[in-house]
């Protein structure tokens, strides 16, 4: 998932829509013209694919969640829902029991993983709500805005945990540029939407209206009262609500009751590792991302995940100052190396004329071969067993910046070579020893475990054919090189749990003979 930095520029405004209230900023978005659950699904997909989560494992739940039926009377889920305490009216009707049946009788395929996604933002969520003084089953919202998916876009240009449209995040004082993009900012728009949530509140004195219009816009809602004689029942209202709306409110309820009764149905959060230790630092100069990488070791890929809103990996902090969300491991060399890390390379990462490649793992520059600004040279002899990628992570550095600096045209070193490496001259003292180290030592250093004994592989069994597991395969890709071989017949022959279980040389059980 490589981004070129010269061409990440997001599109803010894709489309108008008819019927739209021009006179007021808090205009939300029409249908989209797809269903809620349709909707709901590629959100939660493209959240795996940013996260760079298992998406492997998603997609073999996904393709045969079909299969799962709890097979409950509708009558249970109506008295049940009438048991749901909330300032906010849910009504049972058979416009609910269609999303009670996606979302919670065939519910096995999404159902625990919004319950574990749910564990990353819902405090954030109750203690906006709660200031407020707003139900906080409101809560429930982002679930189906955005499947809590905090870079969620939908085709009409809604944005963030809460969807909001450019001029409404605008109204709602939600910075939106170029460099950063506050409908991102998982805390800031929680904030907007809870404001925004009220405001509809205010103009309806009705929860259910107030959610129609946050998804349709009080000028569609005020519309459809007109237009139906005055009428302010949320269901009387219906056959006067564009398609998305009407569905709206029903999706609403199944996941309220979804949250709700979730252990009725043995559905229980699915584990997804996020960070928890994490604070805010001002950032008083421009900085980009893989300045933290190089010089405090923090991965571009971990400073995405925990500030969305900046939309170029850079914080454009050039007449005000910004926060930025670090984990609390790194504050006190954040503060004690602000200065090194706002002048390492500052040239190269914010000059437009040179060209630098981010991934989510590592950082890819295309530099120099002269020494940076701010850096001091030491020298590593190559050992065996050393690769360029071990070096590189060794130093901190990229595996392009160590080949630039020694010439070298591909991945290949030899034993006795010596190496120039440039490090931050604060940090010279650190990576001086490196050199000196074992191999155990250096990985260490690196943070990575080298306690852990390997994996036993199997012996070979001359019923099943075998897969050598090479650099770069997934299950998905393998399992298109076998015709009638599914991504969840690798996993359960082979006792993967998820796509990053697999390892280069691995055999893998494909089917028997």
């Amino acid at each position: 998932m490589k981004k070129v930095l010269s061409i990440l520029i997001i599109l803010l405004s894709q489309a108008s829509f008819a019927q739209q209230d021009e006179d007021t900023v808090f205009q939300h978005r029409k249908n989209d013209g797809y269903s809620m659950a349709d909707h709901l699904d590629s959100l939660l997909a493209s959240w795996y694919y940013y996260t760079g989560r298992d998406t492997i494992a998603y997609l073999s739940l996904t393709e045969r969640h079909t299969h799962h039926y709890l097979d409950i009377p509708d009558s249970i889920f109506e008295k049940r829902i009438r048991k749901i305490v909330t300032p906010i009216e849910l009504t049972y009707n058979k416009n609910v029991q269609k999303y009670l049946d996606k979302y919670v009788k065939k519910g096995k395929w999404i159902a625990p993983k919004f319950l574990g996604l749910s564990l990353q933002y819902f405090s954030l969520f109750e203690e906006k709500l709660d200031a407020y003084d707003i139900p906080l089953e409101l809560k429930y919202l982002p679930v189906i805005e955005s499947a809590l998916n905090p870079k969620a876009k939908s085709r009409a240009g809604a944005v963030g945990l809460w969807q909001f449209m450019y001029k409404t995040g605008l109204g709602m004082g939600l910075e939106i540029n170029s460099y950063v993009d506050e409908r991102m900012d998982p805390e800031k728009s929680t904030d907007a939407a809870c404001r925004y949530l009220k405001s509809l509140h205010a103009m309806y004195d009705n929860w259910t209206l107030a959610l129609a219009a946050y998804n349709a816009g009080p000028g569609t809602i005020n519309n459809a009262i007109r237009r139906s004689g005055g009428k302010t029942n949320y269901w009387e209202l219906y056959p006067y609500l564009p398609n998305e709306t009407r569905n709206y409110v029903p999706g609403f309820t199944a996941i309220v009751y979804l949250f709700t009764y979730a252990d009725k149905h043995g559905y229980k959060p699915e584990y997804i590792e996020f960070i928890e230790d994490f604070d805010t630092v001002m950032v008083r100069k421009e900085l980009h991302f893989a300045q933290l990488d190089s010089v405090l070791g923090i991965s571009v890929g971990e400073s995405r995940e925990l500030n969305p809103q900046y939309k170029l990996d850079i914080v454009p902090a050039k007449n005000k100052e910004y926060p930025l969300k670090i984990r609390r491991k790194y504050l006190s060399k954040f503060m004690e190396l602000e200065d090194s890390i706002y002048n390492f390379m500052d040239t190269l990462f914010f000059n437009p004329k040179t060209p630098v490649v981010i991934s989510d793992k590592y950082v890819e520059t295309i530099v120099p071969a002269t020494q940076p600004e701010g850096t001091v040279a030491l020298q590593y002899t190559v050992k065996s067993g050393d690769a360029v990628g071990l070096i590189s992570n060794w130093y901190g550095i990229s595996i392009n910046q160590l080949k630039a600096w020694n010439g070298l045209a591909s991945n290949n070193i030899r034993v006795g070579q010596v190496l120039k490496i440039y490090v931050p001259a604060a940090l010279e003292s650190k990576y001086k020893i490196v050199n000196s180290l074992t191999f155990e030592e250096k990985q260490r250093m690196a943070g990575v475990n080298t306690s852990s004994t390997p994996v036993k592989e199997e012996p070979i069994d001359p019923a099943w054919e075998y897969y050598t597991v090479k650099s770069g395969d997934t299950p998905y890709g393998i399992s298109l090189k076998y015709p009638g071989v599914s991504v969840d017949d690798i996993m359960k022959n082979n006792n993967i749990t998820n796509a990053s279980g697999l390892r280069i040389g691995q055999k893998l059980k494909i089917r028997k003979k």
